[in-house]
């Protein structure tokens, strides 16, 4: 059994104003620091994205929320999970809730997931799987690396994934969640950010390089002032394997106190489901 934890840094940061004259006008002065902090963020935009990784590293740990939209066929469902996740480990826990049935009715209950370095391990996962049983998958033999198959991004890999950013252009100034952020938008390459991305995320991302129909992510990620990413949302583009029709996913994740203790135990090799699992 393995555990990891992050707890909350005891570190505050306190800013004061002074009053500056700036030829006799406030408004102007303040534009103008505004103006140059805009010209700043948009010089290297590339540069600012492929660093928001390691922000996460030096940040700890996380609450995370995710989101997933899938649509084919004029059929679209959306994946929505929530949990806690440790940049260090790294390791995360996320609980996934899976949409309702036509008919109205709950199709399943919300499956647990545990993110870690090769590896997603699920509870509740169903298909004749006892319910006190995991089921583990090595991620780095999906075709998308995990950045679909679980039904929500690993949200390490979502900012790891900003390691391969080809062109970002910065949007501007805005908020998310009521904290202030930079907005960027640009485009990712899947194969570029995993030959820069961590151990545990390389072979994950090198796989879905080959597995999308395209390598290249169309990406809008905020970051706040400390670098970190607040909020992503990236849109995949993958063939299904057995109707060899094209799925549109759009992937968001919001993360938000930073900080946040982070305790994530793997299952013990017992507690892993051994038998045949049946297709959902």
């Amino acid at each position: 059994m393995k555990v990891r934890q992050h707890g909350r840094a005891g570190a505050a940061v306190v800013a004061t104003a002074g009053l500056l004259l700036c030829g006799g006008s406030l408004s102007g002065c303040a534009g103008g620091g505004a103006a140059a902090e805009d010209a700043r963020s948009g010089a290297d935009a590339v540069g600012v994205l492929r660093q928001a990784a390691g922000a996460l590293v030096r940040a700890g740990s996380s609450k995370a929320r995710t989101s997933m939209e899938m649509a084919t066929g004029g059929t679209r469902v959306t994946i929505r999970g929530e949990g806690v996740y440790d940049y260090r480990g790294p390791l995360g826990r996320l609980k996934v809730t899976l949409p309702q049935d036509p008919a109205g009715t709950e199709g399943h209950r919300p499956i647990t997931e545990l993110l870690a370095p090769g590896a997603l391990f699920m509870k509740n996962r169903g298909a004749g799987v006892p319910a006190d049983k995991w089921v583990r998958v090595d991620t780095t033999t999906l075709s998308d690396g995990n950045l679909v198959t679980g039904g929500a991004t690993d949200p390490f890999a979502a900012a790891e994934l900003l390691r391969g950013v080809r062109r970002a252009t910065y949007v501007g100034r805005t908020e998310v969640a009521g904290t202030p952020v930079r907005h960027y938008r640009g485009v990712a390459d899947i194969g570029l950010a995993a030959r820069s991305a961590s151990a545990g995320n390389r072979r994950p991302l090198r796989a879905a390089a080959k597995g999308f129909a395209t390598a290249e992510v169309p990406f809008d990620a905020y970051l706040d002032d400390e670098g970190r990413v607040r909020k992503v949302r990236h849109r995949f583009s993958f063939v299904n394997g057995e109707q060899r029709t094209t799925v549109a996913v759009a992937s968001t994740t919001l993360l938000y106190d930073f900080g946040t203790p982070a305790e994530v135990r793997l299952p013990a090799d017992g507690d892993i489901y051994a038998g045949k699992i049946a297709p959902r």
